[in-house]
């Protein structure tokens, strides 16, 4: 097996949006090669399964059908992602380098990473991709499965291209990034492009992007904000801060993400979570005129008043908070970060 880290995508996107025909059309490029395919199905008929099988039968494929996964008390999804790593691979198929796990349309991402804890040891690097269909816009918004599917996503892929006039495709970024502003937006009429770039290496994005001047905020129960040290941050108080918002919020955290200067590492500290699934922080490397610490929280059902006495007292303060009809700071520069999984 390949010393390199495995990859996994998590593909979700709410009923209908196209998660299927992205992954079959995948499945029938060069690229999936060193593939393996989980697909989560809700009922004892696997018809998306049955789907893809008619793109490659030697893509190796495991079926979840006893529901959502995101909802499994046991071990069965681990179970099943461990013997696609340590298996046999077909014959003259190289080493596995990536896993894709085709969740329900109801399928929250944030407690399917959750159940991942115990596969540590195979040194998975994981991201979510998320599909926004263009012939329905944010109409799913309405369904909290929705909008949580699009917060926790590192990409999102608009779907259903060809039902979509010019100007829906040109606006899906910035319709995007009003429910996630960290997400890399796929949007390109492009098909081959476009299912190429949902599921390529992980380090083949770019290091650093633009978040944008402004968040905006387009749903009603959706909070974007943007937090700032206002002080040197101690590493033991960074880390009881996260643990105390995630405690607090619980699965209304949808995303957190972000740099954080800590007075114990001389480079900034890259701060991510799915959910309350948080990756172990890490150092960056970055240029001197780099910008400052900033942490962007995506939540749903709270507000400022009810995060704000969780942070320590004067080191943390929100320098914006959006949901709709809340004023947008002009004096506000975002920086940039970089997007890993």
């Amino acid at each position: 097996m390949s010393t390199a880290p495995l990859e996994f995508f998590v593909l979700t996107g709410f009923l209908g949006s196209g998660k299927t025909t992205l992954l079959r059309d995948f499945l029938e490029g060069p690229d999936a090669a060193d593939s393996a395919v989980i697909v989560n199905e809700v009922g004892e008929i696997g018809l998306d399964g049955i789907v893809l099988r008619e793109s490659d039968d030697s893509v190796p494929m495991a079926m979840l059908s006893n529901g959502c996964v995101c909802c499994q008390i046991g071990s069965d999804l681990a179970y099943t992602i461990d013997r696609l790593i340590v298996g046999p691979r077909p014959p003259g198929a190289g080493p596995l380098r990536r896993i894709i796990l085709e969740t329900s349309g109801l399928s929250m991402p944030g407690p399917v990473l959750r159940q991942l804890a115990s596969l540590a040891q195979h040194r998975m690097k994981g991201a979510v991709v998320g599909t926004f269909d263009l012939a329905r816009g944010t109409e799913p918004a309405a369904f909290e499965e929705a909008v949580a599917q699009w917060a926790a996503a590192h990409r999102i892929v608009t779907t259903k291209v060809d039902l979509a006039s010019a100007d829906d495709l040109a606006n899906a970024p910035s319709t995007i990034a009003e429910i996630n502003p960290l997400a890399e937006v796929i949007a390109t009429k492009d098909r081959a492009s476009a299912v190429r770039s949902a599921f390529a290496p992980l380090a083949a994005t770019s290091p650093l992007r633009d978040i944008g001047p402004e968040l905006k905020s387009a749903h009603p129960r959706l909070a974007l904000c943007c937090v700032k040290p206002v002080t040197d941050v101690a590493y033991a108080d960074l880390a009881a801060w996260l643990d105390n918002l995630a405690g607090v919020l619980g699965e209304r955290l949808l995303r957190i993400k972000g740099l954080v200067r800590v007075t114990e590492v001389k480079q900034p500290l890259l701060v991510e979570s799915v959910g309350t699934v948080f990756s172990s922080p890490r150092p960056l490397q970055l240029a001197d005129d780099a910008p400052s610490s900033f942490l962007i929280i995506i939540a749903r059902d709270t507000s400022q008043a009810e995060l704000e006495p969780v942070a320590p007292a004067g080191i943390f303060q929100f320098v914006s908070w959006q949901t709709p009809g809340s004023p947008t700071p002009n004096d506000r520069r975002l920086m940039k970060a970089e997007w890993v999984a």
